[in-house]
């Protein structure tokens, strides 16, 4: 049975604010932060995932002449260096390849400019037609976001080469019918607070509203649509349980390792049927 090919896109600066490939302080031990990235290199390695697919490629969007992106890399910079630590080991492979040498920088440059900025919004349609030749290069049959800080829009519209082909891996559950539901970029945060019994109304403010308790978060994996978080879910976990006085670091380890992973793991097992298939071509 032929693999589906798969290419992974993130932000560099999200797996550095979560501390990936370092050892964090969980209730004062050290613990290692294994980020998506990690765990999937080894289950293709070492699981049934490794029959059905390829890894062909990991692109990050981070752009090196953005002063933001320089502070929120410091650590990390925006290549492995034997003199940097790294998101995941030095000598981490998949599939016989180094993972090091599997990655391809596509920058969404677009977001040096204002919101309002007149050229924004042709700058976020050639980032995406950029990355969209670098998915064709690759030949990818299927893309996974993990941590990707953009929102598709040209790629995910019914007609593009890349429609319901694109799946995201979420931290939290992301069916609106849930009462654990917590879509978006503050997902983790907003699931840390709901278990202190509060609701964030203005991320901006952080104005907060009393609401009753939610100590459980999860992780979904869903098609990516043009909204956030909001495409069809094809598997989700809800096992993450969440104690009050717990750090936004210490959920994070729990969430990726409770739900996050398995959700990916089993979602992707799930899809593979669905992607080489001529009903997806």
């Amino acid at each position: 049975m032929p693999k589906a090919k798969l290419v992974y896109i993130m932000s560099l600066r999200n797996a550095a604010a979560d501390k990936a490939g370092q050892n964090v302080d969980y209730k004062g031990a050290p613990r290692y932060m294994k980020s998506p990235l990690e765990y999937l290199a080894q289950a293709l390695d070492t699981t049934p995932l490794g029959d059905a697919y390829s890894l062909e490629g990991v692109i990050y969007d981070d752009d090196a002449q953005s002063p933001r992106d320089q502070a929120a890399l410091a650590d990390y910079r925006f290549a492995w260096h034997p003199q940097h630590q790294w998101i995941f080991p030095a000598e981490l492979r998949a599939q016989g390849q180094l993972l090091r040498d599997m990655l391809h920088p596509v920058p969404s440059a677009y977001r040096r400019m204002p919101l309002d900025a007149p050229g924004r919004a042709a700058g976020k349609r050639a980032f995406e037609r950029t990355l969209l030749d670098k998915l064709l290069t690759l030949g990818a049959d299927v893309v996974l976001l993990d941590g990707l800080l953009v929102i598709l829009d040209e790629l995910v519209r019914p007609g593009s080469p890349y429609h319901r082909k694109i799946v995201n891996i979420h931290p939290g559950i992301t069916r609106l019918e849930s009462p654990f539901q917590r879509r978006g970029a503050c997902a983790t945060l907003d699931a840390l607070h709901g278990a202190q019994g509060h609701k964030v109304v203005d991320w901006a403010s952080m104005t907060k509203v009393k609401v009753p308790v939610i100590d459980r978060t999860g992780a979904s994996l869903h098609y990516v649509d043009n909204g956030i978080d909001s495409g069809e879910v094809i598997f989700d976990v809800l096992d993450t349980p969440i104690a009050p006085e717990d750090t936004i670091l210490e959920l994070r380890w729990n969430n990726f390792n409770c739900s996050l992973f398995p959700a990916m793991h089993h979602g992707l097992m799930l899809l593979a049927p669905h992607v080489l298939s001529p009903q997806a071509r």
